[in-house]
Order: C-alpha cells, then structure tokens, then sequence
C-alpha cells in the first residue's frame, strides 16, 4: 500500500502526521511512502531525513494524493484539498466534523473513507489517538491562561500562584478527562488554588485522592458552574463528548460574571466550544476579548509545540497506520479492529459515526451495514 502526508495548510500549524522514524517503519513493513516535499519542516524534520527513510519526496499535494492509497494528516483537510480526495482513497486524520459541516460535506462528497483519529475507541471508551494531544492541550491551556492572565494589554495582571501573603490566581476546570487532568496537574504545579468540576464523581474522586486537598472537586450543575465561574480568574473548557459537538455549559452571563481581565482558554473549540462566547480563532491572533473577558480559542493548540507533538501523535498512529496497510484495504482493516472501525466518520458517501450524524442533523448508517453492500 501507498501511504502518504502533506505539508499542513491549516493557519500555524506545524505538525506532521508522520516523522522519519514512523516512515521508516512502514516501509520496512513492506509498504512505500510519498510524502510532501517541506511536509515535516515545521517540526524540524528535513527533506534529507525523509529520503534517508526511503520516503518518495514530491514537490505537491496533489501528486501525494494522486499517489497514495491511505493519506494520513494532522488536521481535517482544507478547502484547497478537497478536491484532491477520491473515492475509496483512505483519509486518517483529526476530523472533528461534528463542528465543520463543510469538511463533512466534501468528504461525503468524494466518497473517500474518513477515519477520525479522536473517534478511534477501544472496548473500554478509551480514545488512545486523541490521549496525547489532550495532555498538551490541558498542559498547555495552564501555561497560555497564566502568560494572557499578565499585562500589557486587557489583562487581570496576576501571577498565577501568587506570593506569601498575596493569594494565587483561581483556576476553574469544566471537566476531568485527559484535558481536565492535564491542566489540573499544571496549575496545581503553578500553586494556583484549583476547583474542577465534571459530571464525572470517580474522576473527581481520584483527583481528591491524588492532590489531598490541594483541589476543590465539585459535581457539575449549572449552579456549581456558575459559581465557580464567578470567582475565576483562569477558566478551562476541558468538556468532550465523543464525536459529537461539545455542550455549552458556561454562559454569556457566566462569562460576564468572571469580571474585567479574567482569561478564559476554551479548548473544547475543536468540537465546537463549551462556552457560548467561544469562537475559532488561531495561533496568529491567539486572543481577543469579550465581555470584558480575554478568551483564547485556537483548534489546534498542540500545534504550537509541534517536534513534542508529532513524535507523540506518530507513535501512537503507526500500530494503525500499519493494520490497515497489512490488511490490504481499509475494509478488511475496520473488519479486523473494533476500535479502528469506530473511528469511521465517513464511508463512501455516508456518515457512520452516529455522534457525528446527530450534531450535522444528517442520516447515519452503521459501517456494519455498508461493508455487506456493493461498493
């Protein structure tokens, strides 16, 4: 099989979907590889360490395209790639279509096969493509609040973890998965005094039991959100549900309750944001200001630390990268593998993963169903 990765076009975005080590791999499986001359350069991979890995360096998207059989990227695909899928040609990569009804309509509409990297699921609900980019977001979502929560510019002016005599910075979390507990874990090292709020009671449980006392946990209602909120000066959005567009659970008034200067890191923008004065912006113009409020709201925050990112992000890729290249087709791959198969947004023309059916508002069809049908 032809396995194949592009330069990212995405605004900053300087991730690659596969670094020379991974190339390396799949082609000592016995598969070959066509990649994007410049592709990895943003994370200080060269053309030369590419080539050295018996990688095919082309000088244009389109010719990676044309050529390979599974196209493997860091971000859903952009306008100007979306004549370039084909039908039956395998697309893997982080999709979030439950926010993006024009990439979901272009992946319908060349009847490619679109497996989503944060919808591959284990037995256990575990979503192992989406784990390591979570932990940098939550990571990061501490060290982008405190740098935006001081001057020059609309800000609080506070040092997170304040001083002796002086108290820290409130940060409030909205979740506790590996988002939540990424950045619990940071701004509990910042000294920031920590409240984390989910729907979740055995999460909260283990944050008590990991932090002793050190973290405020409370069940989440919009009562307890509100309150939290009003006294924040670091709001996280850390909110997922599976495929589908995230909840709104921080309201304008909240957001308006927070007061002037107060920093909000949504990083639940990728789905959608889960608070409603949220919308996508990027890493050139990270910030801007509502209610009184600095908001930060970059989709693809991981981006920014992208040699961290790209070796994690290929390391835990290549073991399905090479299932469905061993396989001979992506059917008898999805066939094979339980979690790869619910990774399956599109399949030729229909969209297979209900989450994501349901927030588009557009029909759903197992995948079950349409591997039994002609193609």
């Amino acid at each position: 099989m032809i396995v194949g990765t592009v330069k990212e076009t995405k605004t900053e975005e300087y991730r690659v979907a596969l670094t020379p080590d991974g190339v390396h791999d799949v082609i000592a499986a016995g598969h070959r590889v066509v990649i994007e001359q410049g592709a990895g350069e943003g994370s200080n991979y060269s053309d030369e360490e590419y080539r050295a890995a018996r990688a095919e360096v082309l000088p244009t998207p389109a010719e990676v395209y044309a050529r390979a059989d599974l196209m493997c990227e860091v971000k859903e695909p952009q306008p100007s790639e979306y004549g370039l899928l084909r039908e039956g040609q395998v697309l893997f990569t982080y999709l979030h279509l439950a926010a993006a009804p024009a990439v979901a309509d272009a992946i319908i509409a060349s009847k490619c096969v679109a497996i989503g990297y944060e919808t591959v699921e284990q037995d256990d609900g575990f979503l192992p493509l989406l784990a390591p980019m979570s932990e940098i977001a939550g990571r990061m979502a501490v060290e982008i609040g405190a740098h935006f929560l001081k001057r020059p510019g609309p800000r609080r002016g506070m040092l997170l973890g304040g001083l002796p005599g002086v108290p820290p910075a409130h940060v409030v979390i909205v979740g506790s998965g590996n988002v939540g507990k990424n950045s619990c874990r940071a701004a509990v090292g910042f000294g920031a005094r920590v409240t984390v709020i989910s729907i979740d009671e055995s999460q909260l449980r283990a944050l008590e039991e990991l932090y002793a006392g050190r973290v405020e946990t409370r069940l989440a209602s919009p009562q307890a959100i509100a309150s939290a909120v009003a006294t924040a000066d670091l709001l996280i959005g850390a909110v997922l549900v599976e495929g589908r567009r995230a909840p709104v659970v921080v309201t304008r008034e909240m957001v308006r309750s927070m007061g002037p200067g107060a920093m909000i890191v949504d990083v639940a923008v990728d789905q959608g944001g889960c608070v409603e004065t949220t919308r996508p912006i990027d890493h050139v113009h990270p910030i801007y200001v509502e209610e009184g409020v600095v908001h930060y709201a970059v989709p693809n925050m991981p981006g920014a630390v992208p040699r961290t990112s790209s070796r994690a992000l290929t390391g835990l890729t290549l073991p399905y990268i090479l299932k469905v290249a061993n396989s001979g087709s992506v059917d008898a791959a999805i066939r094979q593998d339980a979690a790869l198969r619910r990774g399956v947004n599109v399949y030729r023309g229909q969209i297979t993963h209900p989450g994501v059916a349901t927030s588009l508002g557009r029909p759903y069809r197992p995948v079950e169903e349409l591997l039994g049908a002609p193609a």
